[in-house]
């Protein structure tokens, strides 16, 4: 059964790993990869990503992006959300601590943001506008 839209803006809302997809080279399947992400119901959502990575290469040229999220318990629950990019600025390291707190427990995101922000090279905050939406609540299969 299909979300309504409150329902899939705050599973997205939720703290998942979601899967980034976005069209690449001709020859090529889409680029697939997990990733962090950030959302707040009605507003973009958000990624942090290596300025140089392959994945803000292709979503540059790509114009846009698709995040899917799913779970298995207590039902078969997914999200799929797909928009083009409005905003891509310097990442900072508010924007870090922000999408590292999370997904991390409290007493370990000072160290992560830390060890990130010396060592992750120059990063990126890219922001999709969701346009597309595909969700589902298979129930207890």
């Amino acid at each position: 059964m299909a979300l309504t839209r409150e329902e899939r803006e705050q599973f997205l809302a939720e703290p998942h790993i979601a899967a980034l997809a976005v069209t690449a080279e001709e020859g090529r399947a889409p680029l697939s990869v997990p990733i962090w992400y950030q959302y707040e119901p009605g507003g973009d959502a958000w990624i942090l990503t290596g300025l140089d990575s392959r994945k803000n290469q292709l979503i540059g040229a790509a114009g846009r992006f698709t995040l899917m999220i799913d779970r298995l318990e207590p039902t078969i629950r997914y999200v799929s959300v797909e928009g083009p990019v409005v905003e891509t600025v310097p990442a900072t390291v508010e924007k870090l601590r922000e999408i590292s707190a999370r997904y991390l427990p409290a007493e370990k995101v000072d160290a992560y943001v830390d060890f990130a922000w010396k060592n992750h090279g120059e990063m990126v905050v890219v922001r999709m506008r969701p346009e597309r939406w595909v969700s589902s609540d298979l129930g207890t299969v």
